[in-house]
């Protein structure tokens, strides 16, 4: 019998009980947080229980330090994990033809934005996917990307990284690598897995 795509109102009933049916594979939003002038950004009511799969956007980020750039850190049961133990990989590249790449098999955050300008306009958008978070017999994955502005250069970056350890993460601090202070607006969503 062949699947024609089309669903009749019994099958849809089906997925409906055993929640296959609409919204699955779906964005849920969990946290907004619209900042000003702070030095970092937590967001630790994640709901690692619940989703597999996180999605975390940053909009319009406006640093006050000229070239610094976005990190994460991830919260192990409660616990901020700073020490040299995150690794990642990515590439970077502009406008003006330059093309680089960034990697660490030992830093104490994981790499998601390049960095950007402080002047008008000169602000970072980007946005990250957290896999495993709240599996305590994982390690958990990025995969990121992040666009951005700086002495009239357009900018881009993408990449991932792990945090190379089986822990419950429940929690996600985003700040500046270097000092100084950024405003704009981060979101949390969750996705729906089967």
């Amino acid at each position: 019998m062949s699947n024609s795509g089309v669903f009749d109102v019994n099958d849809i009933r089906y997925l409906m009980d055993y929640q296959q049916w609409s919204g699955v594979g779906t964005l849920e939003l969990i946290q907004t947080q619209s900042v000003s002038g702070v030095s970092a950004v937590d967001f630790t009511s994640i709901k690692e229980s619940k989703y597999d799969i996180h999605f975390l956007t940053w909009e319009d980020f406006d640093y006050s330090y000229d070239g610094t750039r976005l990190i994460m850190q991830f919260y192990e049961s409660g616990v901020l994990e700073t020490a040299s133990v995150y690794q990642y990989a990515t590439q970077h590249g502009d406008s003006g033809g330059t093309f680089s790449e960034q990697k660490s098999t030992g830093d104490s955050d994981l790499r998601i934005g390049g960095g950007t300008g402080n002047d008008t306009n000169e602000k970072a958008n980007g946005y990250v996917y957290i896999y495993n978070a709240g599996n305590s017999s994982k390690y958990t994955f990025i995969t990121t990307q992040n666009l951005d502005f700086q002495n009239t250069v357009f900018r881009f970056e993408f990449g991932g990284g792990v945090l190379p350890q089986a822990s419950t993460v429940d929690g996600f601090k985003l700040k500046m690598h270097d000092t100084g202070t950024f405003s704009g607006t981060a979101s949390l969503y969750g996705i729906k897995a089967y």
